[in-house]
């Protein structure tokens, strides 16, 4: 259940940044509308780590992935803004709780170059953290 916490405490995260705009949410259908922006979220997970002996606690690292999808031929300023206010509401050291699971934003979001794909103009916005799992 940890990959679970980690996804629901992430997401409900995501869910409370204002102003909302439509989610595509992995494995959930999505069509977006014309002339409407949206995000897509992905979320991957690297292989856990065991930075202790002698128990069974290990560390869930990863990165979830928002790709910010503007109309194109809009100019840069709306799509820029809703990736700093991305970096802003998951900055370093935000610390998310679900399930049990403490998620625990471990860098500064980033920010990559923006893409044109299709209609549309994409900012793909990185958020990485760390989760230490203690099974019971």
């Amino acid at each position: 259940m940890s990959i679970v916490s980690i996804r629901v405490a992430l997401e409900t995260h995501l869910n409370s940044l204002t102003p909302s705009i439509a989610t595509a949410w992995e494995s959930v259908p999505f069509t977006p509308v014309t002339g409407t922006p949206y995000q897509q979220v992905n979320t991957a997970f690297a292989n856990p780590e065991n930075p202790t002996l002698g128990d069974a606690m290990y560390r869930i690292k990863g990165m979830m992935l928002v790709q910010l999808s503007y109309p194109p031929n809009t100019g840069t300023k709306a799509a820029s803004t809703r990736a700093d206010l991305l970096v802003n509401h998951f900055k370093r050291a935000t610390s998310l709780t679900s399930g049990g699971v403490t998620v625990l934003i471990d860098k500064t979001p980033s920010i990559a170059p923006a893409i044109i794909d299709g209609d549309r103009y994409k900012i793909p916005v990185s958020i990485y953290f760390t989760a230490d799992i203690y099974p019971t």
